[in-house]
């Protein structure tokens, strides 16, 4: 038996290493989507973050039929009600398209760059290895989030303001 599921197990085991070897974790470079928002420029690149809908359960009772009560406060026949489930949109599903460096631009070296600057600024506690790891990914999300970005992608606005990359002559100060 075992020899029949080995190969199946081989197999399974390359596989799994074809996406950085973490679940759910995608190479960065394999993240910058061909296609881009209305109207970006030409050799940009883009990423998307997509926060789901948050949809809820709610549960109401409907009142089919009033009580039937007396002058004196006596009920003669109670109300009747149904309940009713139903699911609601409590948040809409949305997308967030932001500019993220070229796969060419994350090299090593400017991997390593990141995790020195997140490092300085608290965010990153780990070697300076230059791998974009899981650890670097949740650094660079806690970074992003204060200012509305829950993404482990570097944002080239983040990148612009941890120092690492210059800013175009179109940019704002």
């Amino acid at each position: 038996m075992f020899r029949s599921l080995f190969p199946a197990l081989l197999i399974a085991g390359l596989t799994a290493g074809c996406n950085g070897g973490i679940s759910g974790e995608e190479d960065v470079v394999s993240r910058a989507h061909r296609a881009a928002p209305p109207g970006a420029a030409p050799d940009t690149c883009w990423d998307k973050e997509v926060s789901p809908a948050v949809i809820e359960t709610v549960t109401e009772q409907i009142i089919l039929q009033p009580a039937e009560i007396m002058a004196d406060g006596t009920v003669v026949q109670p109300a009747v009600y149904k309940t009713e489930t139903r699911q609601a949109i409590v948040k809409e599903r949305n997308e967030t398209w932001f500019q993220i460096p070229c796969a060419e631009m994350q090299t090593p070296d400017f991997v390593a760059s990141v995790q020195r600057a997140l490092s300085a600024r608290g965010y990153y506690r780990g070697p300076v290895s230059g791998e974009l790891d899981r650890r670097t990914r949740n650094a660079i999300r806690a970074y992003q989030k204060p200012q509305g970005l829950d993404s482990g992608v570097l944002s080239l606005a983040a990148a612009r303001q941890l120092g690492l990359v210059a800013l175009g002559r179109d940019d704002e100060i």
